[in-house]
């Protein structure tokens, strides 16, 4: 019988301490039996975290690795774009000299054969 009426203080008091005690013996046993697992548990957190941390050092790592080239190729575009406007703007100019070249060459032909016209009327009249 599990529970019998007639128990006085004394016998539930005992029955009672009796049952802590081997909970905590039951507690004690199994805390040392699975002192192994949580070690090997821990091992393996620990070793968890690890790779996470080389796996964040490596995304940092990609990440600046893709800034600097990302910072280099925005230079060098920005130089061959300035390079090229340097182009342009000389090409421009070559253009506008060559221009007011030719127009200085056209104004002196005209005015060699204004005056070889003059010239060849002054011969006829004299």
């Amino acid at each position: 019988m599990k529970n019998a009426r007639n128990k006085d203080v004394a016998d539930r008091g005992t029955a009672s301490a009796d049952a802590k005690a081997a909970l905590l013996a039951a507690y004690r046993a199994a805390k040392t039996a699975s002192e192994p697992l949580r070690a090997a548990r821990q091992a393996e957190r620990t070793a968890n975290a690890a790779a996470r941390e080389e796996r964040r050092l490596e995304r940092e790592r990609v990440k600046l690795e893709e800034r600097t080239r990302a910072e280099t190729e925005a230079k060098e575009r920005t130089a061959m774009a300035a390079a090229a406007a340097a182009a342009e703007i000389e090409a421009r100019q070559m253009a506008e000299k060559a221009r007011i070249a030719r127009v200085l060459e056209d104004e002196a032909e005209r005015k060699a054969k204004r005056d070889q016209r003059y010239a060849n009327r002054k011969a006829r009249q004299a």
